[in-house]
């Protein structure tokens, strides 16, 4: 038995059905974008109503920078976030209890949640440069204490390098050490070099429009405030880009940072985070957990190392915290800071007791 023919028309009616599908398919395709871009639109003006900045907008020649300064008395603190969408908002749960001591500022770099964003890649000469004019044109003068967390490390490192004469001390928050890629990769086989997320980043970003990014974000941060939570959710899709262009930035950042080997004779605290690594970020980072417990060692070695770029470091080892010790133990982050600013005001009081000494 032979197979019949096809009937006449029969080729032709599967080939009006088939395209029917596919325009069917892109139609569909375009009302989800049209519907996800709907979703974004509205969700960047619900979070401009809902969570306007809760500081300044400082215009530092085109660009605005917001700065969130609380508190009164010298010197001032700066605090300088990680690598991220949180910015300034990443301090919650520090930024009152500092405040209550001297004025303590924290600010969100370019393209992260309340500032305008910049063209190009970010680097930490950039981001001195960023914040040293937002604090020329908010008139905050005198000392400074820079306490940076992550890679908001290298970017006090090199601040204080540009600007020394204002920099009075420093905390490192479980800081960036210039050296840790290299120096993990020569005990362990997987990748932990942050770029390696580049890829994913320059996706997520392209997609931003599209209300994905808003729609898969969480807002609850454990051990964050709710509220403080939902603001980053809010701005995540905006801040992604900044965050994207620190990250392209982030080699030249650490060359920048390497170059810097002393803090002279200021007050140093380094803040380690001890507490090992979770399931989960061992899962990430396709480490196992005797890998894990080699990086927390070398990550000791790295901060211990950075204390000694002062005559007066000190090191301060958090058993109980994560990279975020200023969410997961931020009464450490408070004594450690105002420690610090107790100390720049003896030193200053020294020196005016000296300057007054000297007078006939």
């Amino acid at each position: 038995m032979t197979a019949s023919p096809p009937r006449p028309g029969g080729w032709a009616r599967t080939r009006r059905w088939t395209l029917r599908i596919m325009l069917g398919l892109v139609a569909l395709l375009l009302c989800l974008l049209i519907a996800g871009a709907l979703y974004e639109a509205w969700g960047r003006y619900s979070a401009a109503r809902l969570y306007p900045p809760p500081g300044k907008l400082v215009d530092i020649g085109g660009r605005r920078i917001h700065i969130d300064c609380r508190g009164t008395g010298s010197p001032t603190v700066i605090l300088e976030s990680g690598l991220g969408s949180g910015g300034s908002v990443d301090w919650a749960r520090v930024h009152d209890a500092l405040a209550r001591h001297t004025r303590t500022c924290a600010y969100d770099r370019a393209g992260i949640m309340w500032s305008d964003p910049k063209p190009g890649p970010q680097n930490a000469a950039a981001v001195a440069e960023d914040l040293h004019a937002t604090l020329a044109a908010v008139g905050i003068r005198g000392s400074l204490v820079l306490a940076g967390h992550s890679i908001g490390g290298p970017y006090a490192r090199v601040y204080t390098a540009r600007y020394g004469d204002q920099v009075a001390g420093l905390v490192m928050v479980d800081a960036s050490h210039p050296d840790q890629v290299a120096r993990f990769a020569q005990v362990i086989k997987a990748n932990v070099d942050p770029t390696r997320m580049l890829g994913v980043m320059r996706i997520a970003t392209g997609l931003s429009w599209t209300g994905v990014v808003r729609l898969l974000t969480g807002k609850d941060v454990p051990n964050l405030p709710r509220e403080a939570g939902a603001k980053i959710a809010a701005y995540t899709s905006v801040s992604i880009r900044g965050a994207r262009a620190e990250l392209e930035g982030f080699n030249r950042t650490m060359d920048q940072a390497r170059s810097v080997r002393s803090f002279g004779d200021r007050p140093l605290v380094v803040m380690t985070a001890m507490a090992p690594l979770t399931p989960a970020q061992l899962k990430g980072l396709d480490l196992t957990s005797q890998d894990g417990a080699r990086m927390k060692q070398i990550w000791k070695a790295l901060h211990n190392e950075m204390t000694a770029m002062s005559s007066r470091g000190h090191q301060l080892i958090v058993p109980d915290a994560g990279h975020y010790i200023q969410i997961d133990r931020p009464d450490m982050v408070i004594a450690a800071v105002d420690q610090v600013v107790d100390a720049v005001r003896a030193d200053e009081a020294h020196r005016q007791g000296l300057q007054q000494g000297e007078k006939p």
